[in-house]
């Protein structure tokens, strides 16, 4: 088996995640019903293929023509012939020269080709778009558009890690069915508001620490190790030893089996003694510090580019041009192999890719749902169940200030436990279902009938990009307006994705959310996207492809910080922007802010609709005289003869601007 086969065998394993075959969660449960049929590929079916393409060429195989050669030469000269005299001598070298064929090179040629077309497009766990036209020089796919934005993940849904935090298990015999010996790492706390784009405070990040109590805990026959994850001074790599040392030192007798597995070596070429435990630690914190990508059409990006990189890498004109006929016919075999195996490769990985994005979109279950209805629509019926409810009564405490309120000759004072007196005097206070068992839930619901008519608002707390798609369900060409105030990029707030890729991650979670914004605005709605000049040019460029620049409606520019922030620029801005873009700008409906009292006693003039103010035409104010601005000030000249109005515009010239005779 040659270097050049092991190399892409391995290479292939990684594509196609079997590298972590212990994992037993998600995707990687997939993988294990897959990994057989995708062993089978890559031990039994691939080399075997590659080998009988070049098949039909045995017979002119030059180490066997070599190897033929020799032996008729010999036989020639123990003759006592010259071989130059044999026909048969010649026939073998004029074959040589014109249709032997090294088939163990052309094999090696297949496999370089395969590894460095798959090597290209695959980069740690993504695949990014490196169409090399030549060394350094890369080709960006064109449609003929008059401006186009590209980036390395264009055609990738950005996924975020936080989605994943609570789920990593892991096998530690993946081989035995009655006791893989599984491993459940779980998290049991989270700070609260500690999720996505919130920024921990500074100099204490949030971390993965091994929990102080009950670390290990056996759970309907695995192991299960806690974490918590919150902010912490020191370095991730520092805490993962902690838990490593923590863990593998414990002494409790029902865990010794465990921790003896634990303790087995994963070696790695830069540590050799890294043990299993320690690789899987170092696993979950990458999981869900760096970001991920998913593919759109993996299979249909990899064959464009395996047409173009078989275009530019592998047929080159001279070898067609310069060779004879049977050698041409190699070449072209040599071409349709790496297309062919290359082409089965992709669709293996295509189905991988699919299924995950499928798992991406799949609607999500909705985990928790919570009304919050007015006092003042709610059936009295209610009412005491509600004044007895010691949760709702200490929230409206907390954030309405209740026990403040003194009674009078009207209405009932604030007491301990509420009484339905004082509820029917607070009509605007706000009963929030999550505080109420199911079933309460329930009857309030059946008891209101028209719940939607009588609620005013919807808010998700969920991963922006699932709320959207959940939206699109509901309120498709509906919203009048849509407000996005996505994260700014910038250097206190710059995504971690692993392959530094910041504005290309950035763009790539952007542009999916956008699209999905679009299809809900009515055809007279309006967008707003709020951001900083760090990424304000490549989000008008993306923008301007989703909604189309003629529905661009301009950038408003407001003051966010008087005193300017100097942030990943030479100058302390003080302004953001909004991007406003329309459905469709000939209907689109601009909602006008309200007027302020002397704002709209100055807008006497007109109709009603039309209202306007009158302004002097004559500047007023500061800086509005000939001696604080002499440079503004042109004495004009009338000539009564000709009707024609002149200004000096300096010695010796006069321009000259006809006005009406009437005036």
């Amino acid at each position: 088996m040659s270097t050049q086969y092991t190399k892409l065998k391995a290479l292939l394993q990684e594509l196609f995640q079997l590298d972590q075959p212990d994992l037993d969660f998600g995707l990687y449960r997939v993988m294990h019903a897959k990994s057989a049929e995708v062993s089978q590929f890559l031990d039994k079916d691939l080399l075997p293929q590659v080998q009988a393409a070049f098949a039909q060429y045995q017979s002119a195989d030059k180490a066997e023509l070599e190897k033929e050669l020799a032996k008729v030469s010999a036989g020639v000269e123990a003759a006592g012939l010259s071989p130059d005299d044999s026909p048969k001598v010649k026939e073998l070298r004029a074959r040589l020269a014109a249709e032997a064929v090294d088939v163990k090179a052309l094999e090696r040629e297949v496999y370089d080709h395969l590894y460095a077309f798959f090597r290209r497009y695959y980069s740690e766990g993504d695949y990014l778009a490196k169409r090399v036209y030549k060394p350094g020089v890369y080709a960006i796919p064109y449609e003929g558009e008059e401006v186009t934005l590209h980036w390395a993940n264009k055609d990738q849904y950005y996924i975020k890690t936080s989605e994943y935090l609570r789920d990593y298990a892991f096998r530690l015999r993946p081989d035995d069915e009655a006791n893989p010996m599984r491993v459940h790492f779980r998290l049991v706390d989270a700070a609260e508001g500690e999720h996505g784009n919130v920024k921990a405070a500074e100099g204490k990040e949030r971390r993965f620490k091994l929990a102080t109590e009950q670390p290990l805990a056996l759970e309907n026959g695995e192991l299960v190790v806690r974490f918590t994850y919150l902010p912490d001074a020191k370095k991730q790599a520092e805490l993962n030893s902690e838990a490593e040392a923590t863990v593998l030192a414990n002494a409790d007798a029902e865990f010794a089996d465990w921790i003896t597995a634990l303790k087995a070596l994963a070696p790695t070429e830069k540590d050799p003694r890294r043990t299993v435990l320690a690789k899987h630690l170092k696993g979950y914190s990458d999981r869900n510090t760096f970001d991920y990508f998913i593919h759109k059409d993996l299979g249909g990006f990899l064959r464009r580019e395996l047409d173009f990189y078989i275009k530019n890498e592998v047929m080159h004109l001279d070898d067609v041009e310069s060779e004879t006929a049977p050698r041409v016919e190699q070449y072209l075999s040599k071409i349709k192999v790496v297309r062919r195996i290359a082409g089965k490769i992709i669709d293996f990985l295509a189905q991988l890719e699919d299924f995950q994005k499928k798992l991406w979109l799949k609607k999500k279950f909705v985990v928790e749902t919570s009304w919050c209805i007015r006092l003042g629509v709610i059936p009295e019926e209610f009412y005491a169940e509600i004044a007895a409810n010691e949760a709702q009564r200490e929230e409206w405490v907390r954030l309405y200030a209740i026990d403040a309120i003194a009674g009078d000759l009207v209405a009932t004072a604030y007491s301990v436990p509420l009484t339905v007196a004082f509820l029917k005097g607070q009509p605007s206070l706000v009963v929030d279902s999550g505080h109420f068992p199911p079933g309460f839930t329930a009857r309030l619901l059946d008891a209101l009938r028209d719940v939607d008519e009588q609620t005013d608002g919807v808010l998700f707390h969920s991963e922006n990009f699932q709320v959207l798609q959940f939206l699109g369900q509901r309120f498709s060409d509906e919203l009048d307006m849509v407000y996005a105030d996505p994260p700014y990029n910038t250097s206190e707030e710059s995504f971690v994705y692993k392959n530094l890729y910041r504005h290309s991650s950035w763009l790539a979670m952007m542009e999916a959310r956008a699209r999905i914004a679009r299809t809900l605005l009515a055809p007279s709605g309006v967008s707003y996207f709020a951001i900083d000049d760090a990424e304000m040019a490549r989000l008008t460029v993306a923008l301007n492809e989703i909604f189309g620049a003629d529905n661009a409606l301009g950038p408003l520019v407001v003051q966010s910080n008087p005193r300017g922030r100097g942030i990943n620029s030479f100058f302390a801005t003080s302004h953001d922007y909004y991007l406003t873009y329309a459905r469709d700008s000939s209907q689109a409906n601009i909602f006008d802010l309200p007027l302020t009292e002397e704002q709209a006693a100055s807008y006497q003039h007109g109709e009603a609709q039309e209202s306007f103010r009158l302004l002097p035409f004559r500047r007023s104010g500061g800086l509005s005289t000939p001696e604080e601005r002499p440079n503004s000030e042109f004495p004009l000249y009338f000539d009564p003869q000709t009707h024609r109005v002149s200004t000096v515009d300096s010695p010796g010239a006069i321009a000259i601007m006809p006005i009406d005779s009437a005036g």
